[in-house]
């Protein structure tokens, strides 16, 4: 094993709690629904002790380690601890035994990390491929205080602590059109998008967020929970998004912003109209919103809902989260925009690997300390995913005179209708102002002729008597011909990823119309 310093090292998300335990020790940072809430100096404490266990069982800094717990204050603790001294890799709990299987194998896991008492078929698929097992054992319910089984340090030893430029968390890509690729980030790209949020949020140590993402997502573990630390807040670690309780939650915990994708929104927004005692005792100052395109639409009801304003942000894994970002008042926020670059370097770059000026449209480029390295073995996607220094996202975009960038679309989602390409976003965006509308959205249906037609699944209002041509007449009034659905399909609901993203690509084999 590498040695390296017994303390933690600056830039690191081990450094980020440690400063906080020395100057505000008792500060509260993961709290829970109806338990004992950690303080800085307890969670350093986990930390270290987190640490020496895996370096008793011979883990280290260069080791991956796969996390299978299920959302709340030990899986939140654990996350930073277990990455303060490896790479940590949390896994979707949800996962089949096959994705399981794929996913320790390219991980190449040195251990998998379950808790105690809770069933999974990650047991039995690290069983087969000889990776060792560590059972987590939380203190309580409640606390995020734990322990790992069999992994007790010799008494006086130092926890060896990761390096900034090691890597402190190892997440796959989505895999909608091709095989996963393993993104690693290290602690500096961690310690750099936290802070970056926190400034963008002003978030000051007074502030409570609320977190509702699922934590083995990008979201989740740096939208809320590394923004809180850099800041020296506090963070609600619930059980997991559930729009029944929420309201519940903001009553009771008094948190003062949640960020989330835009279908908890509107799925919030839904159960608003009968909890109007907590809406009008809400304590959120501002909601956050990122990972998806967040409708105008959603947007305004939110900020009417809720008094507080909406800020939408640009993220994605590869940029360890948030790319750009809407400021706070009183700077403008611009609807329908991600507005200007909030960390990183943002910029607009056309095939050629030029860089474009306001209101040229052409694919969305990053660079900056928060942006990977490159995508782990796999020399293929980092030649096609970097140019002149500068990551590709696969977005595609433009910045107005103002710095805010809109984004047009995903490359890979854009409908080529004979040759004409049309943005899905925009034509949800035109759909959501039909009254009988709840959700739309637009993807590519096959076409022998064009090649792409243009479709869209659409979720009605309770109250809805809109048919598929009054939904196309409407269409008709506010896009170019060639824009209109040709088909438009009535869903209870629309499918989902785990994190709750609407799925575009390869709807249209999941309603059945291929």
């Amino acid at each position: 094993m590498e040695t390296m310093s017994t303390d933690a090292a600056p830039g690191t998300l081990a450094n980020l709690i440690g400063n906080r335990a020395r100057t505000d020790p008792d500060k509260e940072a993961v709290l829970s629904l109806g338990g004992s809430p950690l303080s800085y100096s307890g969670f350093l404490a986990q930390i270290e002790s987190t640490v020496s266990a895996l370096n008793a069982r011979g883990i280290g800094p260069m080791d991956r380690v796969a996390l299978v717990l299920p959302n709340g204050p030990a899986m939140a603790v654990a996350f930073v601890a277990v990455a303060s001294g490896a790479a940590c890799a949390p896994l979707n709990p949800a996962y089949k035994a096959e994705e399981f299987a794929f996913y320790l194998s390219d991980l190449d896991a040195k251990a998998l990390i379950v808790q105690e008492g809770i069933d999974s078929p990650a047991r039995e698929v690290a069983g087969q491929k000889a990776v060792p097992i560590i059972e987590l054992m939380p203190a309580d319910a409640t606390s995020g205080v734990f322990s790992l089984s069999n992994g007790a340090a010799p008494s006086g030893s130092t926890p060896q602590f990761s390096r900034s430029d090691h890597i402190a968390l190892v997440l796959h890509t989505s895999g909608t059109t091709s095989r996963p690729k393993l993104v690693p980030l290290s602690h500096a790209n961690l310690f750099a998008s936290g802070s970056h949020i926190a400034d963008t949020l002003a978030l000051p140590p007074s502030d409570l967020c609320l977190n509702v993402m699922p934590l083995f997502h990008i979201h989740g573990l740096i939208g809320a929970l590394v923004s809180t630390f850099a800041a020296g807040a506090g963070v609600v670690a619930t059980t997991g998004f559930d729009a029944m309780k929420f309201f519940s939650w903001l009553d009771e915990l008094h948190p003062t912003w949640y960020s989330a994708v835009p279908t908890m929104h509107q799925l919030i927004l839904s159960r608003a109209g009968r909890n109007q005692d907590a809406l009008r005792e809400s304590t959120l100052r501002l909601i956050r919103s990122s990972s998806a395109s967040l409708p105008p639409q959603v947007m305004q009801e939110l900020e009417e809902v809720f008094r507080a304003p909406v800020i939408e942000s640009y993220g994605m894994t590869e940029a360890t989260h948030q790319m750009a970002s809407n400021p706070l008042p009183p700077r403008a926020r611009k609807p329908g925009s991600v507005g200007p670059a909030a960390g990183p370097e943002v910029a607009i770059m056309n095939d050629a690997g030029d860089l474009l000026g306001a209101n040229q449209t052409a694919e969305i480029v990053i660079r900056g300390p928060n942006v990977t390295q490159g995508y782990d073995r796999n020399p293929e996607a980092n030649a096609q995913a970097f140019t002149n220094g500068w990551f590709r996202t696969g977005d595609q975009g433009y910045f107005d005179d103002d710095g805010y960038l809109f984004i047009t679309g995903r490359l890979k989602e854009l409908i080529n209708r004979g040759g004409e390409k049309i943005s899905p976003r925009e034509v949800d965006e035109v759909l959501l102002d039909h009254p009988g509308v709840q959700q739309a959205v637009t993807f590519a249906l096959p076409h022998k002729r064009l090649g792409e037609e243009v479709a869209v699944a659409i979720v009605p209002t309770a109250d809805a008597a809109a048919d598929e041509r009054d939904i196309r007449e409407f269409a008709r009034h506010r896009l170019a011909e060639f824009k209109v659905p040709s088909k438009v399909v009535f869903v209870e609901q629309i499918p989902k990823g785990p994190t709750g993203k609407l799925q575009r690509i390869g709807l249209a084999d999941k309603l059945g119309l291929t």
